[in-house]
């Protein structure tokens, strides 16, 4: 399988490194200005989209047109619109198109899940931060990036979903590139998504802790390094779903799509300042 990585930033270089542990994927690294003629090439058969978020959906569009299949870095785009244009082109053309969202393949997510399996969840709390990303201008703009919690949080907000389903009501505060979000979901559980680009020199961290009614499940990154052959995984996976022509399951955009508008969802709760309102998932 031939599959053109589109993008030359830290994901892209993220990307390009997992590659070299899949066995029968052929990576050809581009820049973007090279996509047309990438696309109009016969011999590519999927792309992988690791550009800024703003160019997601034109550019997974014109790719699926071009009968490519898509694999987009999260956010899968900055609007709900924009997300089901994708969706709808995936379908007409029949290709697969995925999200890159890596905690489903990254170990310390997964072995939650099959941990949670068996339980029952009382409360969670998932928390993720970092100075603001400085290897790229466009991050600092809103209009491109979404903003930090729009693009950090976009994470933790796929998880509690894959976990836990859609909240009933949520509520949230914060503001900026920081935001303190819960969402509230039947018999009292209540799920926690905090963090985002803090100010001045700040590693990169994320934890969680699941509270459950026989055990509590934490994980912090700082203390077990976050395992970077999660993005192989996912790249792994897409390139199964390539061969197979089966939908992936593991992470369906449908989902990405719903972590997109509950995340800005939470970011405009913030003007309500914790106000607890409902929230419907369509």
């Amino acid at each position: 399988m031939r599959l053109a990585l589109v993008g030359h930033g830290f994901m892209g270089r993220t990307h390009l490194a997992s590659f070299a542990s899949i066995p029968g994927i052929e990576p050809v690294h581009v820049h973007l200005t090279d996509l047309d003629r990438v696309l109009a090439d016969p011999e590519i058969d999927a792309v992988d989209l690791c550009i800024p978020t703003d160019l997601h959906a034109a550019a997974a569009i014109v790719a699926l047109r071009a009968g490519k299949h898509v694999l987009v870095e999260k956010p899968m785009a900055l609007d709900a619109a924009s997300c089901n244009r994708m969706m709808d082109e995936a379908a007409r053309r029949g290709r697969i198109l995925m999200v890159a969202h890596v905690l489903r393949f990254s170990p310390a997510y997964t072995d939650l899940e099959c941990a949670l399996a068996k339980e029952t969840v009382r409360s969670a709390a998932f928390r993720r931060r970092c100075s603001p990303p400085d290897w790229a201008p466009w991050f600092r703009d809103p209009a491109r990036s979404g903003g930090g919690p729009f693009d950090l949080l976009i994470h933790d907000t796929d998880m509690a979903l894959h976990l836990f389903g859609s909240p009933e009501s949520i509520s949230a505060t914060g503001i900026g590139d920081l935001l303190s979000a819960r969402l509230f979901y039947a018999k009292g559980v209540c799920v926690e998504i905090s963090g985002g680009w803090y100010p001045g020199e700040i590693p990169f961290s994320m934890d969680y802790t699941v509270v459950t009614r026989r055990a509590t499940f934490e994980y912090n990154s700082r203390l077990a390094p976050f395992f970077v052959d999660g993005y192989a995984a996912e790249i792994a996976y897409f390139a199964e779903c390539v061969r197979e022509s089966k939908p992936p399951e593991r992470c369906p955009p449908a989902k990405s799509a719903c972590a997109v508008r509950l995340m800005l969802a939470l970011i405009a709760a913030r003007e309500r300042n914790g106000e607890k309102i409902p929230w419907i998932s369509e």
